[in-house]
């Protein structure tokens, strides 16, 4: 994205708006609050309200404290899914409240001020670059839904696994990392992107189901599913996609856990059944002493399971399913 030089600016409002004639036979005017869009028995939508303020003034707030709160840290801090280390904007670009062109020109302008340092803008602009790639590819292959980009990929011996993609929409796979992850998305309609390549590569690789099957799950889940970022990001796991990562990449989630959430913040705030695990054991709980989960009040298979599958034999057993594709 570098490559193209500075992006011009965006273009300023219009100072004045003329609105058409409302014409005399339509229904009265009204505003977006008087239609009680929201849910009310229940109200689900709660989890989402706390994080994420609709509209172009929520989106100018977002950036606003994403430029003065992390951006300095971002490439650092943006795989630790333990605190507010992204920017949050994606539901915004979604939906078309802020635009990419206006983002890229505000972290351009801050590193122009001496207010960022060229490291961190360059490395959230790559970023906003992926995005932009992802739309290429829907462009160019408008099914990219539903069909392997990688069209060899089509010979893939997926399983109808029920019970384990079941388990791990619900969060109960007994991998915290990624229970946690998506218990968040179930809550609040956000995933932190780390997670969400731990949680699709479990899916994929750890229980042999189709990657349009979690892609669907994500598109019904996610405040910020659209229809390029998220299946190319889903065949970018998979290895089905364009730039994918390697067959053979198939994260451990307990050691993802223990490198991108050390002391377990994300993990206690979303499974607190696990809170008062140390954050020796709260990635593997199943490999903790009994004092220490006896101490925890944690009893495995009651308050919170046991694995659904066994990390090393998940991992032979997709290694296997590769190579029948690739012969």
């Amino acid at each position: 994205m570098q490559a193209l030089g500075t992006l011009p600016a965006p273009i300023a409002a219009p100072a004045r708006l003329q609105a058409a004639p409302w014409p005399e036979e339509a229904p009265a005017r009204s505003t977006i609050e008087e239609l009680g869009l929201t849910p009310r028995k229940p109200d689900w939508s709660r989890g989402l309200a706390e994080n994420w303020r609709p509209g172009e003034k929520g989106a100018r707030a977002r950036l606003s404290a994403f430029l003065s709160q992390a951006l300095s840290d971002y490439p650092e801090a943006r795989d630790k899914p333990g605190g507010e280390t992204t920017s949050r904007l994606s539901p915004h670009l979604r939906f078309g409240e802020i635009s990419a062109r206006r983002i890229a020109s505000s972290i351009e302008n801050a590193l122009a001020a001496g207010q960022a340092q060229a490291r961190s803008a360059e490395k959230f602009l790559a970023e906003l670059g992926w995005r932009e790639f992802s739309y290429t590819l829907l462009y160019a292959f408008p099914d990219l839904a539903t069909r392997n980009w990688r069209s060899r990929f089509d010979a893939f011996p997926f399983v109808d696994d029920e019970s384990g993609f079941a388990a791990w929409t619900r969060g109960l796979t007994g991998y915290p990392i990624v229970d946690a992850g998506m218990r968040e998305l179930w809550r609040t309609g956000f995933m932190h992107n780390r997670v969400r390549m731990i949680a699709a590569s479990f899916l994929i690789k750890h229980l042999l189901c189709d990657w349009r099957r979690g892609e669907r799950w994500f598109w019904d889940t996610l405040c910020d599913a659209d229809p390029a970022n998220n299946p190319a990001s889903w065949q970018w796991v998979a290895g089905s996609g364009a730039d994918a990562a390697p067959y053979f990449r198939i994260f451990n989630p307990v050691l993802q856990g223990q490198k991108f959430d050390a002391e377990g913040q994300y993990v206690r705030r979303w499974i607190p059944e696990l809170a008062e695990l140390d954050a020796a054991a709260i990635h593997a709980p199943w490999l903790a002493s009994p004092v220490a989960l006896q101490k925890a009040g944690v009893t495995l298979s009651h308050s919170y399971p046991f694995p659904i599958v066994d990390h090393r034999f998940a991992r032979e057993r997709a290694l296997a399913a590769f190579k029948t594709m690739t012969g």
